[in-house]
């Protein structure tokens, strides 16, 4: 046992340490210093070649390898360690070998040196080049600076600025981005493949200290660049990395773009693209002082990485200044909504303002697609011209996109607008006591709603003041829909009367305002004539129904007519009969499962089995509600078309209440689970009871809609 002990001791082991010394000493990878209580180095392979600089020399004290700037705290740091005992793990430069050299970052790891009798003899440290990792490093942080720096706002020249402001001095020392002019204006930007003839402006400089007097500065429009392979390469989506020599021999001896674009001192460039989407939006160009390392590849890469995130903001700052051109247009005119392509019906609208200094007016057309498949149609007029109708007519138009969906009956949905026009005449009247006009002339109006139900194929229609519409049968009959009006919106106090009718599919409604047939003449009953001939004549279910509301506008109308002129067509669709099933129930409990299997069984018919387990939940919760709570027999329909709509009716009035159960509760989950199974829900009453619909989304079945 003695001799094995004896094995294991420090003398017999001796050769090993020493050879372990010697390997350490050997490897080329990592530094080993080996110091003396003093920090007076003993042993080193750190030589002048090894992280650059000078090397770490026997007998040279070892806080003399570090900047000058870093050695008295160094000195202080590795004292301690010889003095607590505690390991030492710290990241640092070495000092560059030349100015053109990168310094190295190194990891150095410093622990104390003990005899066997405790006393401290010293110090070992361990050096490694982390010249990569901390460049990595540097690149991942610079990167989530741009993520969150870059973009904040909706602006092209702010995010320009943030960019070359990111980039200096973490990556260079000068900075200047390039934009097509499109960016600024909000304009389709350029498909750029090669060199053309798209202007380039400065967005945005920087530099470490102040911007060279010469160059270019924001504002100012980039000179042509000479077409040669160089330039074309980074309008095709590429970084490169180039100097002030390669940019000289570019531009030309004596040429002005080389004062104009190479900073006093630059060295080292780097040229990135702005591609976003597929356009190119511009350039980014850095530069490096001659005291600096030059840019390389990685470089290269992590500007194109920081450009291609910047571009993306551009993008959204020029589709936004697009988009916002649009709207403050669309807000000027506040012309009414284009023609649409609905299930329930074809609709082409026309609106041509009276003629007026100001181009718009108080008519307005709307369509509003609704639950079920229905859809409503709405033409206003507002009393008076210019920009108070039309602000007037704004706010009924808003008014009518949110009440609509509601699912309120014709005469309902105008009280509710006859309340607002008379709000609004009260506000005009207390602002003009006060001195203020807010245009009290713009306060009252005509109206006429209509919602079609292409699965009754029914029309209900109420009527504010307004001229009744016309509809044109499939044959080609025209006759104007007796109506019982009611008052203008804003006298209160009256009702407004419901006028129901069947609607052949492919028959055409005319909604049109007062402007339309009180023209050249005058006479509104003339006028109507004129429109009634007219939709007789020419509106024909074949015929291209925009194309038709042009022409019946510019026969029936004045170029330039003294009132609005509005003129809405809508040609009706209905859902052919095997799209649509419908079931009559007794108030009786046990007809849930037969609920439940006739949906199954539909769905089956029209291919809809991924649909079939979702449906008779659905179905399940409707009807076993309508038992439990209302009264009379429960009607099931469901309804096939770019939606699968499924409809519960029964002869309650009681609102339905979508709310949270607790988990101690047994019931209350209900609607909830509706709600989460469907996209949309809701309820809407009729004469005798009130109806619970459901949609939900079909992918690849074709609408059954009959022309």
């Amino acid at each position: 046992m003695s001799g094995q002990a004896d094995a294991f001791s420090d003398s017999a082991l001796l050769p090993h340490f020493l050879a372990v010394s010697r390997a350490l000493l050997a490897r080329q990878d990592v530094g080993l210093v080996i110091t003396d209580s003093d920090l007076r180095v003993l042993r080193s392979n750190v030589g002048p070649g090894t992280f650059g600089g000078q090397g770490v020399a026997p007998g040279s004290l070892f806080p003399e390898f570090f900047e000058p700037q870093d050695a008295p705290a160094m000195t202080l740091r590795l004292r301690e360690v010889l003095d607590t005992g505690s390991v030492l793990s710290v990241e640092l430069f070495a000092p560059a070998s030349g100015p053109s050299e990168r310094p190295r970052a190194l990891s150095l790891t410093a622990a104390r040196l003990e005899a066997e009798d405790g006393r401290i003899i010293g110090l070992v440290v361990e050096l490694k080049d982390v010249s990569e990792q901390r460049r990595s490093r540097d690149r991942l942080a610079l990167l989530h600076q741009a993520a969150d720096r870059i973009g904040t706002l909706l602006d092209a020249h702010r995010t320009a600025q943030d960019l070359a402001d990111l980039l200096v001095p973490p990556l260079g020392d000068f900075a200047s981005v390039y934009l097509v002019e499109a960016v600024f204006s909000g304009n389709e930007a350029p498909e750029l493949a090669g060199v053309g003839g798209h202007h380039l402006e400065c967005a945005a400089v920087r530099a470490t200290g102040p911007w060279p007097s010469g160059m270019i500065t924001p504002g100012e429009r980039l000179p042509p660049l000479p077409n040669v392979p160089h330039v074309i390469n980074v309008l095709r989506g590429n970084a490169i990395v180039t100097n002030a020599r390669e940019q000289i021999q570019l531009y030309g001896e004596g040429s002005p773009l080389g004062p104009l674009l190479i900073p006093p001192g630059g060295d080292s460039a780097l040229v990135a693209p702005l591609f976003a989407r597929g356009l190119a939006l511009g350039s980014v160009v850095v530069w490096r002082k001659q005291n600096e390392p030059p840019f390389d590849r990685k470089d290269a890469q992590l500007l194109f990485e920081i450009a291609s995130r910047a571009a993306l903001s551009l993008d959204n700052a020029r589709r936004f200044t697009r988009e916002h051109r649009a709207a403050v247009t669309l807000q000027r005119s506040l012309l009414p909504l284009p023609s649409a392509q609905i299930t329930a019906a074809q609709t082409a609208g026309i609106y041509r303002p009276a003629r007026s200094t100001a181009g718009v007016g108080g008519d307005w057309f709307d369509v509003v697609p609704l639950p079920s498949l229905r859809v409503a149609f709405v033409v206003g007029d507002v009393v008076g011209h210019g920009l108070h109708a039309a602000v007037t007519m704004g706010r009924l138009r808003a008014a009518v996109r949110t009440i609509a969906p509601l699912d309120l009956p014709p005469d309902e949905v105008l009280m509710q607008l006859d309340d607002l026009v008379q709000g609004l005449a009260a506000d005009a009247e207390a602002a003009a006591s006060e001195g203020t006009d807010i245009g009290s002339d713009g306060t009252g109006a005509t109206c006429l709603y209509a919602v079609y139900d292409p699965l009754t194929r029914r029309c209900a229609i109420a009527g504010a003041g307004h001229p009744p519409p016309a509809l044109v049968r499939p044959h080609g009959t025209a006759d104007f829909i007796e109506l019982d009006p009611g008052p203008p919106l804003g006298v209160g106090g009256m009702p407004f009367p419901v006028t129901e009718i069947e609607v052949e599919p492919t028959s055409t409604l005319a909604l049109y305002t007062d402007g339309m047939v009180g023209q050249p003449h005058g006479d509104i009953g003339t006028g109507m004539e004129r429109l009634k001939s007219a939709l007789t004549h020419e509106c024909r279910p074949e015929c291209n129904l925009p194309e038709e509301a042009d022409r019946l506008v510019k026969q029936l109308s004045d170029p330039a007519p003294e009132d609005d002129v509005t003129l809405l067509l809508a040609r009706t669709r209905t859902v052919l009969d095997e799209n649509t099933a419908t079931w009559e129930f007794p108030r009786d409990p046990k007809i849930v499962p037969a609920a439940r299997s006739v949906t199954s069984g539909q769905l089956g018919a029209w291919g809809l089995e991924d649909l079939t387990f979702t449906t008779e939940l659905v179905v399940s919760e409707l009807v076993t509600n309508a038992i439990r709570y209302a009264v009379g027999p429960v009607r099931l329909r469901l309804t096939r078309d770019r939606i699968l709509v499924c409809e519960v009716s029964d002869g309650s009035n009681t609102q339905p209440r979508l709310c949270r159960a607790r988990s101690t509760d047994e019931g209350g989950r209900g609607l909830f689970l509706v709600a989460q199974l469907t996209t949309r829900w809701g309820c809407r009453y009729g004469p005798r009871g009130k109806t619970i619909w459901t949609e939900q989304p079909l992918q690849g079945v074709p609408g059954g809609i009959s022309r």
